[in-house]
């Protein structure tokens, strides 16, 4: 399912936008960003100009009953973004990268670990799109840009010894969470895995958030009330819950975190994406 949502800031500046420039800048300007879920903490990013990013891959998770059809159907992605080394953030994306020669986008650490324990394909991780938290990355002549924010989580990547055998656990750096800023778009915040920290209160002197996309399923993040106050120090216009019900430890629930919102007094406005809904921008 595919449907319009209205940024009230990011509306106002593309109307401003549209009134000051002609011709090309107009015809850019009125190109739609999209965003897709898969379930869990994987997004698919659509740029007005056309170019693809996945953050944290996991297309074929348990909560997706079109997962296979959904990496199959992804066609051309330009970059993956990995938020930590834990096999559903990883997901699928080596496979991806396989077939589509994606750049990764994580720190420094994580990305060497992949190529060493992962199989990620070398030539796809470089320095242009490898950094580390406050770094940005600027792609495709600056209609993206990526800053590296920190999370609260681990990151371990772990690979499988056989039958019998406890798999192995390699460094896998620290984990993040990601500012996505696209040009005639909105800035998202993926916050991969983590618990609410103080810090999150410097997101918004960074930079402005038109939608975060939040963790909500608590035992190994934060659970509904403290995403909510994580919303209450980075004041993003909207907020969209992931990260929940995909198992059963993960009990965190849209209808907790409205509540959660509700009390906490908290501006922004909840959106719920159902698996494999769009929403254009």
């Amino acid at each position: 399912m595919t449907r319009a949502l209205r940024v009230p800031g990011l509306t106002a500046c593309l109307l401003a936008l549209l009134c000051a420039c002609a011709g090309t800048a107009a015809q850019a300007a009125e190109g739609k960003t999209r965003l897709t879920w898969y379930g869990h903490a994987a997004f698919r990013i659509t740029t007005p100009a056309g170019h693809v990013l996945l953050i944290d891959p996991w297309i074929t998770n348990p909560g997706n009953k079109q997962g296979k059809a959904d990496l199959e159907a992804l066609g051309k992605v330009d970059l993956i973004l990995i938020s930590h080394g834990h096999s559903d953030h990883v997901g699928n994306a080596v496979e991806i990268a396989g077939k589509t020669g994606a750049k990764l986008v994580s720190t420094f650490d994580l990305g060497r670990a992949l190529v060493a324990y992962a199989d990620y394909p070398e030539k796809a991780v470089g320095f242009d799109s490898q950094g580390n938290f406050g770094g940005t990355l600027s792609f495709f002549d600056g209609e993206v840009k990526i800053t590296f924010v920190p999370a609260v989580h681990g990151s371990g990547i772990t690979v499988p010894r056989g039958a019998g055998k406890p798999a192995d656990v390699y460094y896998g750096g620290n984990p993040a969470g990601f500012l996505v800023s696209i040009r005639n778009g909105p800035t998202f915040y993926h916050t991969g895995d983590t618990d609410v920290f103080s810090d999150m209160k410097l997101i918004p002197l960074r930079q402005h958030v038109d939608v975060m996309l939040a963790c909500i399923g608590d035992h190994f993040t934060m659970g509904p009330r403290g995403a909510a106050v994580a919303v209450e120090m980075v004041k993003p216009d909207v907020v969209i819950p992931m990260h929940y019900g995909t198992f059963p430890v993960l009990t965190g629930t849209p209808e907790a975190f409205r509540s959660a919102l509700e009390e906490s007094g908290a501006k922004a406005r909840l959106e719920v994406m159902k698996v494999d809904d769009t929403i254009e921008f």
